[in-house]
């Protein structure tokens, strides 16, 4: 005698799901995993300081990451390396030497690219020799950018040695003492060595800054 209700002979009470119910059901798994989708595509791994200065360290890196930056999307390998020799060697893309390209291209290729991408800066894809940056890249902005060096107010730092040497300059000038006393060439000397340590505290910080203070050209539009 089959179940009240069971047109398939199995015994099973549960009702079935409607065409309705089914599509609700899937509609909602759909919008769940795609929450999920954006929830880890919006995680990105933060950066450490020790990692963004190891990177930073080396000049060919930094001009790989310039160029990137502006880029629209991912460049081929080649591309990078004729832009990075032409910038190593002060010159154009034109100008360099299959020998110069070639020392980058391997540079990049077999050692700078693959660290960018362990350290999830770059999107490196070796086998097809493209490269994009990756949204954590984003964190070097401010240290590659040119106002990213150390927070010291050089201008305010050379204006106010002028000032104080206008002022000694003026003071012996009218007979103060004890600046009446201080010898012309004495004073002159202090006023050189003032400028010069300012100068030297201004390239030392500026060649030891993040990204070493240098920016090359421009990317030139094709």
């Amino acid at each position: 005698m089959s179940t009240i209700g069971d047109s398939s002979g199995t015994g099973s009470t549960e009702p079935e799901e409607t065409p309705d119910q089914r599509g609700a059901a899937v509609a909602t798994e759909g919008v769940s995993d795609a929450a999920d989708s954006d929830e880890g595509e919006a995680q990105v791994a933060d950066l450490s300081r020790d990692l963004v200065f190891d990177v930073l360290k080396n000049r060919r890196r930094r001009y790989a990451l310039h160029y990137l930056r502006h880029a629209d999307g991912s460049v081929q390998l080649s591309e990078l390396a004729e832009q990075v020799a032409a910038w190593e060697n002060d010159t154009t893309v034109d100008a360099i030497s299959a020998a110069e390209r070639k020392r980058v291209y391997t540079a990049l290729y077999q050692s700078h690219l693959p660290k960018l991408d362990d350290a999830s800066i770059v999107n490196y894809n070796q086998n097809r020799g493209i490269v994009e940056l990756s949204g954590a890249a984003e964190q070097l902005d401010v240290y590659l950018d040119l106002d990213a060096q150390p927070d010291i107010s050089w201008c305010n730092l050379y204006l106010g040695v002028a000032v104080a040497g206008l002022g000694l300059v003026s003071a012996a000038w009218l007979g103060l003492p004890p600046f009446s006393l201080v010898a012309d060439a004495l004073l002159a000397t202090v006023l050189v060595v003032a400028y010069a340590g300012v100068a030297l505290a201004h390239t030392y910080f500026t060649r030891h800054a993040p990204g070493g203070g240098e920016t090359p050209p421009e990317v030139q539009e094709s």
